[in-house]
């Protein structure tokens, strides 16, 4: 029984576990795991020779150094991160008082300048953005904020009077479908979770939910598509409900969305053919890659497309391209495209198709925005002296008169 509570077993009155009798025996209470090589044997134990002390002595001298060296270096990493942001935040405060001050009040005689173009390229800041964005898009369609309020009245009637289950959902048409409240809900769920304020409960569940609800009374030939709330969320982010509800109609409403989100697949192998043009021209190496391996720009472009990179890149950086392509328009989509290939293509010759496919649709989730504007800037979008939009007319041109080339061989 002696021996038992010594040694720190359970015993009447002694109620501690081995581990702390153990440690109670010792003669002496290490301060941390690396002052342990410091401390002496306890006194049961010979002690320890003079040089093997003293090796313990500098062993524990190097420890401290280096982690005196690991502490200064972290120290010095979060001074210039902590500078790096006050820089940031200085220099989107000064780009947000030339956009207030300068160039919005003479929107219509500065926004083609050179010095407005090379500041939209750096970003637009964040408090103007929406601003930027409603009038780069323009408003085409003449839709006023009462017009969205009846779309958005029609809705909640629809909604109201439909009760959509799992038996009558089987035998509603495609379009039908995909207008139905079920695949927005679903849909909404599913846009961008990791912020938790577009599900359910969040802040902009209802707002998200109207504005995709308007739009498919809106336009009830095109319906609702998937991919579509993640569009409208980013601007639901930067603008008014009504305001965001009209970016969004006039960006559905451009030529390549349209193609895309109305399935016109005649339209997007167009698309894809005038990409690959443009592919082989500045990414030879790589474009023999995804030829070798048939992996076809479908299977990684139509996600990219559809959302607007919002779902594939970062949201901060996903603004950038938004930026840009409020700019410079559908061109500037697959100059991205082209610019992620190019960031990317030391990896990508090394993969086959299976791990291209993998890599491409789910691409990495830090991507530094200034290394992919750079190969993005490196991005020449001419081919034999034809710009994006001529090489586009010339391809659609060619599908009409039934010639069956590929891009390089329509253009030659």
């Amino acid at each position: 029984m002696e021996y038992e509570t010594k040694s720190g077993r359970a015993g009447p009155g002694n109620p501690t576990s081995p581990r702390q009798g153990v440690r109670k025996n010792l003669d002496f209470e290490p301060l941390s795991t690396t002052a342990l090589i410091l401390e002496d044997r306890p006194a049961n134990l010979p002690a320890k020779p003079a040089e093997e002390a003293q090796k313990h002595r500098q062993q524990y001298e190097e420890m401290v150094a280096q982690a005196k060296k690991r502490e200064l270096k972290e120290a010095q990493k979060r001074k210039k991160q902590l500078e790096d942001r006050c820089k940031l935040e200085e220099s989107i405060g000064t780009a947000a008082q030339i956009w207030n001050q300068e160039i919005l009040p003479n929107w219509s005689t500065m926004c083609t300048s050179r010095r407005v173009r090379d500041l939209w390229w750096q970003g637009i800041p964040p408090s103007v953005r929406g601003k930027v964005w409603s009038l780069a898009v323009g408003n085409d369609l003449n839709i006023t904020h009462e017009l969205y309020n009846i779309c958005l009245a029609r809705a909640k009637e629809k909604w109201r009077t439909a009760v959509p289950t799992a038996e009558t959902e089987d035998v509603l048409d495609s379009s039908d479908r995909e207008s139905s409240l079920e695949l927005i809900k679903l849909d909404i769920s599913r846009t961008f979770p990791q912020l938790c304020i577009f599900q359910k409960g969040g802040p902009y569940y209802d707002v998200l939910h109207s504005i995709l609800g308007a739009y498919t009374c809106y336009r009830p030939d095109v319906g609702y598509v998937q991919g579509m709330s993640f569009i409208a969320a980013v601007l639901i982010l930067n603008l008014d409900t009504a305001d965001a509800f009209i970016a969004f109609a006039n960006l559905l409403n451009k030529p390549c969305q349209m193609a895309f989100f109305r399935v016109d697949h005649s339209l997007m192998l167009t698309y894809f053919a005038a990409f690959e043009v443009f592919f082989e021209e500045n990414l030879p190496k790589l474009f023999a890659h995804f030829k070798k391996n048939n992996l076809t720009p479908d299977i990684y472009l139509i996600d990219w497309i559809f959302t607007l990179y919002s779902k594939s890149l970062p949201l901060d950086l996903a603004c950038r391209v938004w930026d840009v392509f409020c700019r410079d328009g559908e061109e500037f989509l697959f100059r991205t495209a082209l610019g992620v290939l190019r960031l990317y293509q030391d990896v990508l010759t090394t993969m086959d198709f299976i791990h291209m496919a993998q890599f491409l649709t789910r691409l990495p989730d830090l991507i530094p925005p200034e290394q992919l504007f750079q190969h993005i800037a490196a991005v020449h979008m001419t081919s034999r002296n034809r710009k994006w939009a001529q090489v586009l007319q010339t391809l659609t041109e060619q599908k009409k008169s039934g010639a069956r080339l590929s891009g390089a061989e329509a253009l030659s």
